[in-house]
């Protein structure tokens, strides 16, 4: 433990500290009082439509590229009837690896439409996101186009 300073006398120095002391403490806390009122004040005097105008609005985002790491699938929208989830029909053309033939395989998958943009006929881009709901683990990134 450090060893205070003493005076010549041998008793140690008192502690120059003067948020210790009671009168500095009262005109620090009597400062800060009027600091406060001061900026209460100021607030007051403020239009609120200025600070309504300073909230900053966030735009819409355009749907990314592509999205690193996640697989993305193009489709069709075969069923909007559900709040927030449309069912997207994939064809996949592949050409079979043994007999050569072009072989067309569908594949449905559900994906979370958040502001329910999509309709039946409009082909979608969807990305593969978190589990959302028991069937639901993609998500639609983009309307491509829209159904005549």
């Amino acid at each position: 433990m450090p060893a205070r300073k003493s005076d010549s006398a041998g008793t140690p120095a008192k502690k120059a500290s003067a948020a210790r002391k009671p009168a500095a403490r009262k005109a620090a806390s009597g400062k800060a009082a009027a600091k406060s009122t001061a900026a209460r004040k100021a607030a007051a005097q403020k239009p609120a439509a200025a600070a309504a105008a300073k909230k900053p609005v966030k735009p819409a985002r355009p749907a990314p590229a592509s999205v690193p790491g996640r697989k993305e699938r193009r489709g069709v929208v075969v069923s909007s009837a559900m709040d927030k989830t449309i069912v997207v029909r994939i064809d996949a053309v592949r050409s079979h690896e043994k007999y050569r033939k072009v072989v067309r395989r569908t594949s449905k998958l559900h994906a979370h439409d958040e502001h329910n943009a999509a309709s039946v006929g409009d082909v979608v881009r969807v990305v593969e996101t978190r589990p959302i709901s028991a069937t639901k683990h993609w998500r639609l990134l983009e309307v491509l186009a829209k159904a005549k």
